[in-house]
């Protein structure tokens, strides 16, 4: 279908009196996302065809400021959705060439001098405008994706801080794993509040399944220890693995000071109960 130019038309009019041909154009321009659009359309609820348009009239009208909000939401809505920045990027990239094809056609149509000259200012400007969505949307979805996975570390953390009950006033606190310097952080965060809140006299340490702990994690143990010790909380470290022992001992820590300390768990509830 040839394209038709009414005299004086703006290249907004244009572009819209001409959208089924553009999407058309844009479908075969996009050939790795086109299958992918109605999967998009169910995960996310994203039109590709519609934010095309509109990613095409925010730039053709210059608005910045709605370009870079739309480009926000677009980062944080294929982030939340996990879906990948290949795919986003062809599809850009389609309607980039799909947008110049179209201006070419009104260039040829218009064929005036004075728009020729206007015609390559706007060839910088619609370039770093679509430049500029592509930057902020690649920043909305990082930080975005970056939040999620605080938000699951923390959850973990969480969770892999567990306070067990074994009578009214006395818990076993079993640590397992590595123990980074940022995990330190969040027990101590959690052996703080769970001993003040549950009114614990007695808090069991157990580090038997500790694989690794780092000297400044220890010293940021101690710090608990003394924390729970001011609440009116005796400690009792138990399981003690013999390379973190050694470590200690080259560093000149020791748990003697602030704690009772036993050999193993069964040992260290026997005296606990009795």
């Amino acid at each position: 279908m040839s394209l038709i130019l009414q005299e004086g038309q703006l290249i907004k009019e244009f572009l819209m009196e001409h959208q089924k041909e553009i999407e058309k154009n844009l479908l075969a321009e996009a050939g790795s996302v086109r299958e992918k659009i109605e999967e998009i359309q169910l995960i996310g609820n994203i039109n590709l065809i519609d934010n095309a348009h509109k990613l095409i009239g925010y730039v053709v009208e210059q608005q910045t400021e709605d370009l870079v909000k739309f480009a926000e939401q677009e980062g944080v809505v294929w982030a939340k959705h996990a879906m990948t920045l290949m795919l986003k990027l062809d599809w850009v990239h389609a309607i980039r060439r799909t947008l110049w094809s179209f201006l070419s056609k009104y260039d040829q149509v218009e064929n005036s001098t004075d728009f020729q000259k206007d015609f390559y200012i706007l060839e910088k400007t619609i370039n770093e405008q679509i430049d500029k969505f592509l930057n902020v949307f690649f920043i909305s979805y990082s930080t975005y994706k970056d939040k999620l996975l605080e938000a699951e570390r923390k959850l973990v953390e969480n969770l892999s801080v567990q306070i067990i009950p074994i009578s009214a006033n006395t818990a076993i606190f079993p640590l397992i794993g590595t123990i980074d310097p940022y995990r330190s952080e969040a027990i101590r965060d959690k052996v703080l509040a769970e001993v003040g809140k549950g009114g614990i006299h007695t808090l069991i340490i157990d580090l038997s399944g500790v694989a690794d702990m780092e000297g400044e994690v220890t010293h940021q143990l101690l710090k608990v220890i003394d924390g729970i010790s001011l609440m009116g909380c005796k400690a009792v470290i138990t399981g003690t693995r013999a390379e973190i022992a050694s470590k200690m001992v080259n560093e000149g820590l020791s748990f003697r000071d602030k704690a009772k300390v036993r050999g193993n768990l069964e040992q260290a509830i026997k005296d606990v109960l009795n």
